[in-house]
C-alpha cells in the first residue's frame, strides 16, 4: 500500500496505514506567529531545494543528505516548539480543565478497537501528545490515514469544547500539527515517555502517574 503524502503549511507528512505515530497538536494561539520564523525559513529553503533535486536526474545523489539536513532541522524546529508551548500560559482554552480533558480523552479514544490502537495521550493546558497505532484498515475494510483520524479528533473536540464553552465557531487548534512514524520499539519506547513525562518536564508533577491528564496502556505503563 502506497505512502499518502500531503503537505500543511511548512512540514511534510507522509502517511501509511498500519503505522504507529508520534503527534503533537497545540491550540492556536498557544506559539507567537513569528517566534520561529527564522526556522520556518529554512525549512520552506530546504523542502524548495529537495522539491527541485527530485526533478533533476543530475542531482539526485545530493537528495539522502539534504534530507538528512531536513530531519535535523525539523527535530530543533519540534524541540523549540516544545520548550514554548511550555513557557505559554495564557491560552484561552485550557484544555487541561476537567471538563475539556474528559472531551480529549473521549476523543482519543473515538476509533479504539476499530481504526487504532492507543499507546499514551497526554493533555497539557496548551497541547497535546498522543502515540498512537492505526490499524491497516477500518470496519468498512478501508484504509486508515492519519489525517483523517486527526479531522475527527481535532473537529470532535474543537466543536466539544466551544459548546462547553459558550463559544460558537472559535478556531481552537492550530492549523500545523507534528507527527514522526514511530521507526522501531526503541523509538516507541522514547515516544511514550516524552508523552507521559510532559507534565514532569513542565514541573507540574513529580510522578506522571499524579497528572489527570495522562494516560498509557498497561502493556507500557
Amino acid at each position: 500500500m502506497k505512502d499518502k503524502e500531503h503537505y500543511r503549511r511548512n512540514l511534510p507528512h507522509f502517511e501509511q496505514p498500519g503505522q504507529a505515530f508520534f503527534i503533537t497538536v497545540n491550540l492556536k494561539d498557544a506559539i507567537p506567529p513569528k517566534a520561529l520564523s527564522r526556522y520556518t525559513s529554512q525549512l520552506n529553503l530546504l523542502k524548495d531545494e529537495i522539491n527541485q533535486v527530485k526533478k533533476d536526474k543530475t542531482r539526485r545523489m545530493l537528495l539522502p543528505e539534504l534530507e538528512k539536513d531536513y530531519a535535523v532541522l525539523r527535530k530543533k524546529y519540534i524541540k523549540a516548539y516544545d520548550d514554548l508551548l511550555d513557557l505559554d500560559k495564557s491560552s484561552e482554552v485550557n484544555l487541561n480543565s476537567s471538563g475539556n480533558r474528559e472531551i480529549m480523552f473521549e476523543a482519543f479514544r473515538y476509533y479504539e478497537g476499530k481504526r487504532l490502537e492507543n499507546y499514551a495521550f497526554c493533555v497539557m493546558r496548551n497541547h497535546y501528545h498522543w502515540v498512537v497505532r492505526l490499524f491497516e484498515k477500518d470496519e468498512n475494510g478501508k484504509p486508515v490515514y492519519l489525517n483523517e483520524i486527526l479531522k475527527v479528533v481535532n473537529g470532535f473536540s474543537a466543536y466539544s469544547i466551544n459548546n462547553l464553552e459558550n463559544k460558537t465557531g472559535r478556531t481552537v487548534w492550530q492549523e500545523e500539527n507534528f507527527e514522526t512514524t514511530i521507526r522501531n520499539e526503541r523509538h516507541l519506547y522514547n515516544a511514550i515517555m516524552y508523552t507521559i513525562n510532559n507534565p514532569v518536564k513542565a514541573g507540574l508533577v513529580e510522578n506522571w502517574r499524579d497528572s489527570e491528564g495522562t494516560w498509557c496502556s498497561e502493556m507500557f505503563g
